[in-house]
Parts: C-alpha cells; sequence; structure tokens
C-alpha cells in the first residue's frame, strides 16, 4: 500500500502537535514572565528579553550544523534525545541561582530546540503525500498556537501566582510525559530518498529548490523580527502605557492565542489553494492591528480589538510559512531546508528581540510598534517580489 493509499496520520500528527506545544511554550514563557523574572533576578527587563535572543541565537548557530552532523540518524531518536535535553533545561532554568546561571539553561534550551525543530519541521512532510503538505501543517501547527492560547498564558499566570521558577518546572514534567507518549505513537520514518536504478546523486548545493528557499527564508527573517521587536515586550507595553493591570496580562495573552486559534483553522482551509496571496494578507493584517495599536496606546478597547485582530492574522503565518517551505523543497532538501527554515525563525525572533530591547534602553516602549510595521511591510515587498522573481527563474529554466 503506497503512503497516498495509507489513511491520514491523525495519531502521528497530533503527537508531533503536542511536542510542538511544549517545545513554543518553552521558549516563549518569559515573555509574559519578563517583568516577574527581572524583578527577582534584579535585572532589567530589557536583559530578561536578551534570554529570548540567547535561546534563538543558539538554535541560529547549531540547527543547520546538528542536522548536517545526524543527516542519517533516525529522526524519532532524534525528536527523543531533543527533548530528554529540553527536560534538563527547564529544570536547570527552574532552579538557577542567578541570571548566569539562567542564560546557561536557555543556551541548552537552545540546543535541543535547533535539532528538535530542525527534525519535526520536516517530519510532518515524510507522513503524508505533498496535496495534504498544508493540512498536515495545519494540525502540526495547532501546537504552536495551543502554546500562545493556553501555555504561556496559564505559563504566566502560574508564575504570577507561584512564581516563575514552578513555571518552567512544570515545562519540564509535561515534557516527560510526551515523551512516554511520542515513544509510543510517534510513527517512525523514512528521511532518506532512496535514488532510482542508475540515477545519479546531485549535490544538494545544486539542487534546483534551493533559490525558492532562500527567498521562503528571508521571508520568514523579515516577518519574525518585525513580529517579536513588539511582541517580545508586549506584557510591559499592555502594563503601561495601555494601563492594565499585571495579572490582566495573562488574560490579554489567551485573548491573543485564541484569536490564533481562529487564524490557524483559516490558514489551514487556504494555504494550499492560495499559498502567495493567503500569506501576504496574513502579514498585512498584522500590520495593520499593530499600527492601530502603535496610534492609540492610551484607548484600552482599541487596543483589545487589534490585539485579537493581531492574534487571528499572525496566528496562520508560522503555518504558512511552513507549508511555503515544505512545496519549495524537493524531497531530498526538506531536512537541511527545515533548518535553514528555523534558523530564520530564530534569527527573526532573537534579533526582534534584542532590536526591542536596543529600542526600549534608547528609547520608549511606544516606539516600538512603528518599528514592528515597518518591518512587516518589508516582508510583504520581498515576498512579492521574491514571487516574481522566482517565476521568472522557474520560466527561464523550462526553457532551457
Amino acid at each position: 500500500m503506497t503512503r497516498v493509499d495509507q489513511p491520514f496520520p491523525w495519531v502521528g500528527l497530533f503527537t508531533l502537535s503536542a511536542l510542538i506545544f511544549t517545545s513554543v511554550t518553552s521558549e516563549f514563557l518569559p515573555t509574559g514572565l519578563l517583568p516577574d523574572m527581572a524583578r527577582e533576578l534584579q535585572v532589567s527587563e530589557s536583559q530578561i528579553g536578551l534570554l529570548v535572543t540567547l535561546f534563538a541565537g543558539t538554535v541560529v548557530v547549531t540547527a543547520a550544523p546538528l542536522t548536517a552532523l545526524t543527516r542519517n540518524h533516525s529522526r524519532k531518536a532524534l525528536v527523543m534525545i531533543a527533548l530528554l535535553v529540553f527536560v534538563f533545561g527547564s529544570v536547570l532554568a527552574a532552579i538557577a541561582p542567578t541570571y548566569e546561571v539562567l542564560a546557561v539553561a536557555r543556551i541548552i534550551g537552545g540546543l535541543a530546540h535547533g535539532l528538535f525543530w530542525a527534525v519535526v519541521g520536516a517530519y510532518t512532510a515524510h507522513l503524508v503525500p505533498a496535496d495534504r503538505i498544508g493540512r498536515a501543517v495545519a494540525i502540526t501547527s495547532s501546537g504552536a498556537t495551543a502554546a500562545f492560547v493556553l501555555g504561556v498564558p496559564l505559563g504566566t499566570a502560574l508564575g504570577h501566582a507561584l512564581g516563575w521558577r514552578l513555571a518552567f518546572a512544570v515545562i519540564g514534567g509535561i515534557i516527560v510525559v510526551l515523551m512516554v507518549v511520542a515513544a509510543r505513537f510517534l510513527p517512525a520514518v523514512q528521511h532518506i530518498e532512496v535514488l532510482a536504478t542508475g540515477e545519479i546523486a546531485i549535490p544538494l548545493r545544486k539542487d534546483r529548490s534551493i533559490p525558492g528557499i532562500v527567498v521562503v527564508c528571508v521571508v520568514v527573517l523579515l516577518v519574525i523580527v518585525g513580529h517579536n521587536i513588539f511582541y517580545t515586550y508586549i506584557a510591559s507595553f499592555l502594563i503601561s502605557p495601555v494601563g492594565f493591570d499585571a495579572g490582566a496580562v495573562a488574560v490579554m495573552l489567551l485573548v491573543y492565542g485564541g484569536a490564533g486559534a481562529f487564524g490557524l483553522v483559516l490558514a489551514g482551509m487556504l494555504t494550499d489553494r492560495f499559498p502567495r496571496s493567503a500569506l501576504i494578507v496574513a502579514v498585512g493584517g498584522v500590520a495593520l492591528a499593530v499600527l492601530v495599536i502603535g496610534l492609540f496606546p492610551a484607548t484600552p478597547w482599541v487596543v483589545v480589538v487589534m490585539f485579537v485582530l493581531w492574534g487571528a492574522a499572525f496566528g496562520g503565518a508560522p503555518a504558512m510559512l511552513q507549508s511555503r517551505m515544505l512545496h519549495t523543497a524537493s524531497p531530498r532538501m526538506r531536512d537541511t531546508a527545515s533548518a535553514y527554515l528555523t534558523t530564520s525563525f530564530n534569527v527573526g525572533i532573537g534579533g526582534g528581540a534584542l532590536i526591542g530591547g536596543i529600542l526600549l534602553d534608547r528609547s520608549d516602549i511606544t516606539v516600538l510598534p512603528f518599528v514592528d510595521v515597518a518591518v512587516l511591510v518589508l516582508a510583504i515587498v520581498v515576498a512579492i517580489i521574491g514571487d516574481a522573481w522566482l517565476r521568472r527563474h522557474d520560466a527561464a529554466h523550462r526553457m532551457h
């Protein structure tokens, strides 16, 4: 029976979704607990924001090399190893006596995260045929959305109530449980393309899908940089200048995540049918919402409405970008392309947090949304020009 004839792998996909939930929650947990962590560790809020940069920077440096080194190893075994390292990093973060030890814990988490996403990013495409990739990615990406809907808000609420350290410890415990689930329910996959008789392997560097991969990575980089310039410091922004109570931050993040879940459902419906235009509309929606928030920060109801639009528009964007990459990369390039996609995401996350932190120290937090919008507009321009260039490139290649 061919893979096309096999039943849709719901169990495997939802297992991947659960694993992604813990990964994303772990990465962004400092965002919701930023003021609490800064106060206890006696450092500035921008220094806590740099923990996001440090985590992401570790992913950037290690994801591609680790993917190359483990190219011939079992994908499922690598997922289990990455989860085990995640547990160690989470526990170390929970007991870290100083900012420096916490920074080391984030580096360890980044090591696990880089390998995890390089493997998991392509895992979905190994489970389903090409015409079901968009649907499958929407399912696995629901784990990331659930992290914003439940993981980060609940972690924030737990951290506010009982201390941020307990939030990290709980993440570690959840990962241990999910390791058992993954060992039982995550299907093993064949990730190495078998050459046909007489076929000669072409070096990966000469693969025809590389130009498209580069374009997708640049768009990802710009979108995520823009998003995280502002989102990394959203807790501080909601407290001042918007004027919400610190306890309301978790509620706002819950609202944001709920809107993101709606956006992800739309992405699952539209990505395979309108892969280019759906992404442009989503990023444009984010830019519009953030612009209005920046213009009316002292009007809470406007901020709430635009926060919902922001969540809905951005909720489907990562899934759209991942689907685009899996469709763009040739089958034998998917693992490598996923590593570079992960690298681009984390350059964006870390770069956005770093730029936002610099602006926060040198200017005022109210400038962040406007810089965010400027970068998102640039991302839209690059996506449109890149698509046109790729169409011309493909047409020229077919003529030859």
